[in-house]
């Protein structure tokens, strides 16, 4: 079988689904970019943060899984954002995943916001504060009712007030 005429139709195929991607990873960008009420410069962020808050929270980074306190967390109260206070989840939503993160199946109204990541390869929902931008983690259709969701949320990124 002669394999001349395979490879550019391949390297056609790869560039057109490479083509396909670009204005979903120009939205990702763009609401990275988007401006939040609560902003600090690089080392001002480094600064007020602690190392692994810094990392999750402002690179999106994320913690190792079963590492997070926030996990044996059962008292009645809200989950706030690290970064700038914003109270993100009711306690009254979290449920035990398993997956080794704080997990919830209901954000509070208005405090999140999403954008598209691509960085394993191929997209997930990606969760934000919406009061600082901070990545806080992502969002999957497997959770239970009443939602459906599971917010896979980064204990790092996040502080517990009791109440």
């Amino acid at each position: 079988m002669d394999h001349t005429a395979t490879l550019p139709r391949r390297a056609m195929l790869r560039w057109l689904a490479a083509s396909a991607a670009l204005p979903a990873l120009a939205a990702c960008d763009k609401a990275q970019a988007k401006g939040y009420p609560v902003q600090f410069s690089d080392a001002e962020w480094k600064r007020r943060l602690t190392a692994e808050q810094y990392y999750i929270l402002r690179k999106k980074g994320t913690e190792v899984p079963g590492t997070s306190p926030l996990l044996k967390e059962h008292r009645k109260g809200t989950f706030i954002c690290a970064a700038d206070g914003q109270a993100l989840f009711s306690s009254t939503t979290k449920f035990d995943s398993g997956t080794g993160w704080p997990s919830f199946w209901a954000p509070l109204p208005g405090a999140v916001a999403y954008s598209t990541d691509w960085e394993t390869g191929y997209p997930r929902k990606e969760v934000h504060c919406t009061r600082c931008g901070g990545h806080l983690g992502h969002v999957f259709d497997d959770g239970p009712k009443p939602t459906g969701k599971r917010y896979c949320m980064n204990g790092d990124a996040l502080l517990f007030r009791p109440g």
